[in-house]
């Protein structure tokens, strides 16, 4: 948030009092401006986080306890201070109230679990021949981008298609530039191989300019410039020629009809549809770009049983567009009192207006009817997916003799060559399953002999409990928010008595220890379990809480792999320029472009290397004295 949108803040004196007085203590220098205000409990935490046109007039409500739901009166009754800011105006409170949300994540709010980021579709700048490819992150202004997709598949499915039709390259530049030959894109048609000049600057740039117009929705425009240059290229008897546009066309219209949504009437906007039962609530987005079906995906906000779907959806658009650009249109199934209110705060995130609309005929209307399909059948699956978790970790608690059904689950794995970049993995599961946005990857920073496991285990341990303990004491807190019920390890009964003198040297308690060992023909379904308090035991080889904890230990061995791959892959692609000191990307990426390879940079002279672009004297001297150790500067 910008100093304007904060304007001022104020935080309200801490006392002895709780609930309504403390309310009342605060309402006494509490302006009537637009604003946000902070309920929080004796801790420290924050239980929730609200917007106000006026902020006295909104907060006094709170007051009033019989007024009030059972929810609300529970949450009063926790507050020990406030704290508030105000705002010019409501729309800006609105903002800093949805990023205030999804930063502090107060548990009498709803909330959008949504930490991930989306791709988009790129097209470099700064190049004569442009790359096509996938981005994350942050954008370069240089770039032209197009997006958000709903998944990586999403956006590597529209690439596939547009290499089809626009054959633009696809590798990155230090690849184009040492190219000497067409690589296998260019025999199977994908790419016009501008790396060794089969395609001139002016033709590549005539691509480049049809790709934007499709991608900017111009379909039907270029299917008919393409079909007029196949029928002249027919009469001319350059059957080549029209053998490839018709397979433009065709790629074309193939990827209009691979979405099931492609309304002809939608250019640009986001389909938005809630629905909410048992409980629990789905909420279904259809990301609409240039006409086309940029794919979707669900979302399963955290709240209460006595939220009404339009709450949760006005909570869920002011905070997933919190660090995203709104399209100029979002159709949702729900009319929202506060439409207005929201538009007005996402066109100020925008920079131009933002409509909030739910249509009432039309194809428009079966847009949303569409996706509030998806979310029932959705949140159906998801109820049907929990009842059946919920039955294997009441299992779990059963076998291991706990009081209750686990709520977090955290299995630990390692991975390495004869000691050579070594990971240990956690993967979490839990009732909704597992849990990918807790896994976890550690990079072993010391030194271990080869088959050392336990050593890795001891220092992924050391620091996953490590930072839990310093966050729980941080907070005032007995354990983190983040503690695990049952903590499961490959291995027996010697990894079983290692691991928990880990455990005691860091003053780990309440956590339930167990270790899966295979039996000594090594058979899935004849696994031995070892814990501190029991003797070793085994399952019956159907019985379902044995198939789940093999599940569990298999995702924390296959993650463990696919780290190790990760790691060693990069370190085998780690350039010797990496080691010299004062190059960084920039300059690293332009002796790449400028000489092909870092064996190039090596054996180039002085002069050569002076010659690049953002490469002074003085770090050409420090290059060449690199690859040149027995060289003494003049």
């Amino acid at each position: 948030m910008t100093d304007e949108i904060l304007g001022a803040t104020a935080e309200m004196p801490e006392s002895p009092l709780t609930g309504v007085e403390v309310i009342q203590t605060a309402l006494k220098t509490m302006p009537l401006s637009p604003g946000v205000y902070r309920m929080i409990n004796a801790k420290g935490e924050v239980l929730y986080v609200g917007k106000a046109r006026a902020l006295k007039k909104r907060v006094t409500s709170y007051t009033q306890l019989s007024r009030l739901p059972e929810r609300l009166r529970r949450m009063v009754s926790e507050t020990a201070s406030m704290e508030i800011v105000t705002t010019h105006t409501e729309a800006e409170a609105l903002l800093l109230e949805a990023n205030y949300i999804k930063r502090m994540k107060p548990r009498f709010n709803i909330l959008l679990r949504d930490d991930k980021s989306y791709p988009w579709l790129m097209l470099t700048g700064g190049h004569e021949f442009p790359q096509l490819a996938k981005h994350r992150g942050k954008m370069d202004k240089s770039s032209s981008y197009w997006g958000p997709f709903a998944s990586a598949w999403a956006v590597n499915q529209t690439i596939n298609i547009l290499q089809r039709v626009f054959q633009l390259r696809t590798c990155s530049d230090s690849v184009f530039s040492s190219r000497t030959r067409p690589c296998l894109l260019f025999q199977i048609k994908r790419c016009s191989a501008p790396c060794v000049d089969r395609i001139s600057r002016e033709d590549y740039a005539g691509l480049v300019r049809q790709a934007k117009e499709f991608l900017a929705g111009e379909g039907a425009t270029l299917k008919a410039e393409f079909a007029a240059e196949m029928e002249q290229a027919a009469e001319a008897l350059d059957y080549e020629r029209a053998a490839v546009l018709r397979d433009r066309i065709r790629a074309l219209a193939s990827m209009q009809e691979s979405t099931v949504v492609n309304p002809s009437s939608i250019r640009d906007a986001d389909v938005i549809a809630v629905w909410q039962t048992a409980g629990q609530a789905c909420i279904q987005v259809f990301f609409i770009r240039g006409g086309r079906n940029n794919g979707n995906r669900a979302f399963y906000p955290a709240h209460t049983k006595d939220e009404t779907d339009a709450d949760i959806l006005a909570a869920f658009l002011a905070q997933f567009y919190d660090d995203k650009p709104p399209p100029a249109l979002l159709l949702v199934n729900r009319e929202l009192e506060e439409a207005p209110l929201l538009s007005e705060a996402l066109g100020i995130k925008r920079g131009h207006k933002v409509e909030i609309l739910r249509p009432q005929r039309g194809e428009r209307r079966e847009v949303v009817e569409h996706a509030e399909t998806n979310a029932r059948e959705a949140l159906e699956r998801k109820l049907a997916e929990s009842a059946g978790q919920a039955k294997l970790l009441d299992g779990v608690a059963k076998v291991f003799g706990l009081d209750e059904p686990p709520n977090r689950i955290e299995v630990y794995d390692n991975s390495h060559i004869m000691g050579t970049n070594p990971y240990g993995v956690m993967i979490v599961g839990g009732p909704e399953g597992f849990d990918r946005r807790s896994y976890r990857k550690y990079s072993i920073k010391s030194g271990i002999t080869p088959g050392d496991d336990f050593g890795m285990m001891r220092e992924v341990l050391e620091r996953r409990f490590g930072r839990a303990l310093k966050e729980a004491a941080e907070q005032g807190r007995e354990k983190s928010a983040d503690w695990p019920d049952v903590l499961l390890i490959d291995g027996g009964a010697g990894q079983l008595s290692a691991v928990q003198s880990v455990l005691d040297s860091l003053g780990v308690r309440d956590v339930k220890l167990v270790s899966i060992a295979k039996g000594p023909d090594r058979n899935a379904g004849r696994e031995w379990f070892h814990t501190l308090d029991a003797p070793p035991f085994q399952l019956e080889p159907r019985d379902p809480v044995l198939y789940y904890l093999q599940r569990l230990r298999d995702e924390a061995h296959r993650f463990a792999i696919t780290t190790h791959r990760a790691g060693r892959s990069k370190a085998f692609v780690k350039s010797e320029l990496d080691e010299i000191p004062g190059i960084g990307p920039t300059r690293k990426r332009a002796l790449l472009n400028h000489f092909g390879s870092a064996r190039g940079v090596s054996q180039a002279g002085l002069a050569e290397l002076e010659a690049v672009a953002g490469v002074n004297r003085e770090t050409a001297r420090a290059i060449y004295g690199h690859f040149h150790p027995d060289w003494t500067p003049a």
